[in-house]
């Protein structure tokens, strides 16, 4: 753990594993919620002196560490490939993302401007400043366990507030890389902190009633986000969350169904289909639902799994042993209420898969609402396909969720594609396009997917607060 600028000794530790091959990697600390209290009493000591530096000097801190991220690029991705799973090339991208974030919330900091407001009165003036809220807590996930770091703590910092940041117990060891590089970045002690734990349990109540803490940010599923808002609600706690999605697909019968097709499967089965964003429902209009699905079929057959780290593996294992069960329970649920299965549908365990855990590219059809995969977020590679017939039908269907954080649109119809942007309640809408994600661009949802957003200038809003002087003059 990395408390008040110094790496403390583990103590009692938990050991981290690698999901392709089950072998230990690691052990870390083992914090308790001692050690979260004792890093949120260091954060709000230093707060004073951080929120007061200037924008420039908190610039320069995060482009700083915006250099070594990149220059450590290979080697962190590495390390995400070995911890987390994802293939080499996937962590490669996700490691430039993460870094986008240190230089966007950098050039961000010197954009926090204040406003006057004219008065009714002569006598008065209105001013506005916008200033940081105070001590930050974080939760992160472990899907993306390095960007979702970045993209909460660098605008935190650029904003002027002290950190104290909770990985997912899967993946700690990227978290640890991140830190390290923010030490060296020159990140003053005290400002960020670290607390690893193997129960998550203990350090979110210290985070939740804890009164020095200010702001929760937390990515994780909807019903964990639920309860931590519950606990923040007697101190009235600002809270940041990005949380699950049920995102639909549609694809009309205007576009070519391969090229969707294509971009359905690269979206898909990203990261093994374990993003909130990926597609977990594709309705694809009548006409076209056999091509479609044929070249789906043929994208997944040639998808290789196995140990990201090996050339050419596009499938990688999934988090755990309840994550396979989850992906095996809605394909069994689909194909035994009447769900065609065109690929996959089994666990893989052959040869150097039977550590890990792998779960074949699997394509359903005839999908229906009965089926849990229709209604629940699968967090896994599979694809199910939906017909439908008109434009108000699957409107009706691709909200027909209480999720509302990513869809997608396929057309080659602007009428079409404009009506079916402002019809869909969902906050991130891809037309024609599988990644409508930045750090310039906000990221968060409707519904409950979330509350607020995440990159863009809407990124370091919610880390301020926003304070009126009224004088007479």
């Amino acid at each position: 753990m990395f408390i008040d600028g110094q790496w403390l000794e583990p103590g009692p530790s938990f050991e981290v594993t690698n999901p392709a091959n089950g072998e230990v990697i690691g052990a870390v600390a083992d914090g308790a919620k001692e050690h979260a209290a004792a890093a949120i009493d260091a954060a709000h000591r230093v707060f004073p002196a951080w929120s007061t530096s200037t924008a420039y000097a908190r610039a320069e801190v995060l482009s700083k560490a915006h250099q070594l991220m990149l220059e450590r690029k290979q080697e962190l991705a590495e390390l995400m490939t070995t911890e987390q799973g994802k293939p080499l090339k996937a962590s490669l991208n996700e490691v430039q993302y993460a870094a986008d974030f240190l230089r966007w919330f950098a050039e961000e900091a010197k954009r926090i401007y204040g406003e006057t407001i004219p008065s009714a009165r002569a006598d008065q003036r209105f001013l506005v400043r916008y200033q940081a809220v105070g001590v930050v807590a974080a939760i992160t996930p472990w899907n993306y366990p390095i960007s979702m770091i970045t993209r909460k703590v660098a605008p935190a910092l650029a904003a002027g507030c002290t950190v104290v940041l909770k990985p997912a117990e899967a993946t700690p060891l990227c978290a640890i890389a991140v830190f390290k590089i923010l030490q060296e970045a020159g990140v003053p002690d005290g400002v960020v902190n670290l607390v690893t734990a193997q129960d998550p349990k203990p350090i979110g109540e210290e985070f939740c009633t804890n009164p020095l803490v200010k702001k929760l940010t937390f990515t994780g599923s909807t019903p964990v986000g639920k309860k931590l808002a519950q606990d923040c609600a007697p101190q009235l706690k600002r809270v940041s969350m990005e949380l699950g999605g049920h995102a639909p697909f549609i694809v009309f019968d205007d576009a070519d169904p391969e090229h969707a097709a294509k971009g359905a499967s690269l979206v898909k089965f990203l990261n093994t289909g374990q993003a909130c964003i990926s597609p977990n429902r594709m309705f694809v209009q009548r006409d076209i639902v056999e091509p479609f699905v044929a070249t789906l079929e043929k994208r997944v057959a040639v998808m290789q799994a196995g140990n990201g780290l090996q050339p050419g593996i596009s499938i990688g294992p999934l988090v755990n042993e309840a994550a396979v069960s989850k992906v095996a329970t809605q394909v069994e649920d689909a194909v035994a209420k009447g769900a065609t299965l065109h690929a996959g549908g089994q666990r893989l365990t052959d040869d150097e898969l039977a550590n890990g855990h792998f779960y074949a590219p699997t394509v359903l059809s005839q999908v229906t609402p009965e089926m849990l995969i229709y209604r629940e977020e699968t967090f896994g590679p599979v694809a199910p396909v939906i017909v439908f017939d008109d434009y108000d039908e699957v409107i009706e269907m691709a909200n027909d969720t209480h999720y509302g954080l990513a869809a997608y649109i396929y057309t080659q119809n602007l009428s079409r594609a404009m009506r079916t942007f402002e019809a869909l309640n969902f906050g991130i809408i891809g037309i024609n396009d599988i990644n409508p994600t930045s750090a310039a661009a906000p990221f968060g949802g409707m519904n409950e997917s979330g509350l607020g957003r995440e990159g863009a200038r809407e990124g370091i809003a919610e880390y301020l607060e926003t304070k009126l002087g009224g004088f007479s003059i």
